[in-house]
C-alpha cells in the first residue's frame, strides 16, 4: 500500500472518499453527460493527449490491457482506466501498467469533489462511475500522459468516459447484457455503443456480424469506419502465431499471453487502433510482438495455481460463456473432472450462462453472493438443476467457502473453475 505522508492534504483516506462517493448520488447508475461535461469545463478537463475509448459487451478490459502494454513497450507515457476492479479501487487507474497510489487517488478526489461544490454554491451531483471517471482524467492530466486508454462503463453514448473526445474509438463486441439500461436487442446495444464512434475518426468494430444500427450510425457520422473482416482481418499462422493484414500492413505475431481464440478479436482489435494512430503514435512491430507476449489481465481465463489446478473467469453474460466453453473444451484432460465454483448476480441472464458451459462441467459448487444485487445459492441451483436435470451440485452460503471445499475434494487431475461475477473471483481472489 501506498504509505501516507502527514501533510497530505487530503482530510480523508481512500476508503472514506470511497464510500464517500457511493453516497452522493442516489441512483448508482445514472444514464446523462450533462453533469460531466459541466465538470469537465469547471476543472479544465480538456486533455491535450491521445484518447482510445474501448466499448464492447466484452473483451473490453482484454484489448484495454493489450494497448496499454503496447504502448508501455513502446516508451510512452500510459494513463489507462478500466472498471470493475477485483480487489482494490486503484487497479481501475493505471500509469504505465502500475496502480496508482492511494494518495494520489485522495487527491484526484479531493479536486472533483472541490470542483462539484464550486465556489458559487452550485452543487452538482455526481456517480460513483461519474466522479470515478473524472478523477482518473484529472489524474492523467496532473501526470501528463502521452495516451489516455479509457474503458466505457456500461454502453458507450451516455457513459460519462464519452464526455471526453476520443481520438480512436473500439466496439469489440456486441452482446445481450445491461438490456435493463440498453435494451433488449443487439439492435438497441449496437446503437448506443456506437455512441463512441466520432466523425473522422478511426472507429473499430472487432464484431464480425454487427447490427445495423451501430454500421449505419457510423456512416451517418462520417466516422473512419472499420470492421474486422473486412477492413482489417487476423488468421492464424501455426501453432504460436498469428498474422494481422489491414492493407498494405501486415504484422506476425505471436499468439497473446491471455488465453482463448476470442482473444485473437481483441488482439486485432488493439493492433488495429494502434495502426490507425501511428501518426500520432509511432510503434514498431517489435513493440507489438513484445507485448502480445508480456500481456496479462486478471481473471481473464487466469490460471491461479497449478496445484490445485484453478481457473479464474469473470465471464457473467452468455457470450462470455460461451467463450469460456470453448477454452474449457480446448483445455479438456482425458482423466479429471471440473469442478465449477459458481455464483452469480441475480440481474444477469443465469439460464443463458448455465446453457453455454454446462457440458463442460462434471459438479458443480454453487454459491450465493454478499452483495444486495446477488443470486442465492438455492436460486441458481433451482436454475442449473432444469436446465440440466443430471447435474450434480453442492450450495454454500459464498463462493470463498464453495472454493475452500473444492480445494479439499478434488483430485489431483481435477480443475476448479471460478466463475459468473467479478464479485465470485474477487471473493476467491482474497485467498491467494
Amino acid at each position: 500500500m501506498a504509505h501516507h505522508m502527514h501533510n497530505s492534504k487530503s482530510t480523508k483516506n481512500l476508503a472514506e472518499w470511497l464510500s464517500y462517493i457511493e453516497s452522493l448520488h442516489p441512483k448508482s447508475i445514472a444514464m446523462g453527460l450533462d453533469r460531466v461535461r459541466q465538470m469537465i469545463d469547471r476543472l479544465e478537463l480538456h486533455p491535450k493527449f491521445t484518447i482510445i475509448t474501448v466499448a464492447g459487451t466484452n473483451g473490453k478490459g482484454s484489448t484495454c490491457a493489450m494497448l496499454e502494454q503496447i504502448y508501455t513497450n513502446a516508451g510512452y507515457q500510459v494513463g489507462c482506466y478500466t472498471s470493475p476492479h477485483l480487489l482494490r479501487y486503484n487497479e481501475r487507474v493505471r500509469i504505465n501498467k502500475q496502480e496508482v497510489s492511494d494518495d494520489a487517488l485522495c487527491a484526484a478526489f479531493e479536486a472533483v469533489d472541490a470542483g462539484r461544490i464550486g465556489a458559487n454554491g452550485e452543487v452538482i451531483s455526481l456517480t460513483y462511475f461519474e466522479v470515478g471517471t473524472l478523477a482518473a482524467m484529472w489524474h492523467f492530466m496532473q501526470t501528463g500522459v502521452d495516451v489516455a486508454i479509457l474503458e466505457i462503463g456500461l454502453g458507450g453514448r451516455l457513459d460519462a468516459v464519452n464526455a471526453f473526445e476520443p481520438n480512436c474509438s473500439i466496439v469489440t463486441s456486441i452482446d445481450l447484457d445491461h438490456q435493463e439500461f440498453l435494451g433488449n436487442t443487439r439492435e438497441s446495444i449496437g446503437f448506443e455503443k456506437a455512441g463512441v464512434y466520432r466523425t473522422s475518426v478511426p472507429a473499430i468494430c472487432g464484431d464480425a456480424n454487427p447490427p445495423l444500427s451501430l454500421v449505419t450510425f457510423a456512416h451517418e457520422v462520417k466516422a473512419n469506419f472499420k470492421r474486422v473482416h473486412h477492413d482489417f482481418d487476423f488468421s492464424l499462422d501455426g501453432v504460436d502465431s498469428w498474422q494481422y493484414s489491414a492493407g498494405e500492413v501486415t504484422y506476425r505475431l505471436p499468439i497473446p499471453a491471455l488465453k482463448g481464440a476470442y482473444q485473437l478479436n481483441n488482439a486485432a482489435c488493439a493492433v488495429s487502433a494502434v495502426d490507425s494512430l501511428q501518426s500520432r503514435l509511432p510503434v514498431t512491430s517489435s513493440h507489438i510482438e513484445s507485448a502480445m507476449r508480456q500481456v496479462s489481465l486478471a481473471g481473464r481465463f487466469q490460471t491461479a495455481s497449478t496445484s490445485p489446478h484453478v481457473i479464474l473467469d469473470v465471464a457473467h453474460n452468455p457470450h462470455a460463456a460461451r467463450a469460456l466453453a470453448v477454452n474449457l473444451n480446448a483445455s479438456r484432460t482425458p482423466q479429471g473432472q471440473t469442478v465449477a465454483v459458481f455464483a452469480m448476480l441475480a440481474d444477469k441472464d443465469i439460464q443463458g450462462v448455465v446453457q453455454a458451459v454446462k457440458d463442460e462441467i462434471d459438479l458443480w459448487y454453487i454459491a450465493g453472493i454478499d452483495n444486495v444485487r446477488g443470486a442465492s445459492a438455492e436460486e441458481l441451483a433451482a436454475i442449473v438443476s432444469e436446465i440440466d436435470p443430471h447435474a450434480k451440485f453442492k450450495t454454500f452460503q459464498n463462493a470463498d467457502i464453495a472454493y475452500q471445499q473444492a480445494c479439499i475434494d478434488v483430485g489431483e487431475n481435477d480443475k476448479i473453475l471460478v466463475f459468473g461475477s467479478f464479485y465470485t473471483v474477487a471473493s476467491v481472489m482474497q485467498s491467494f
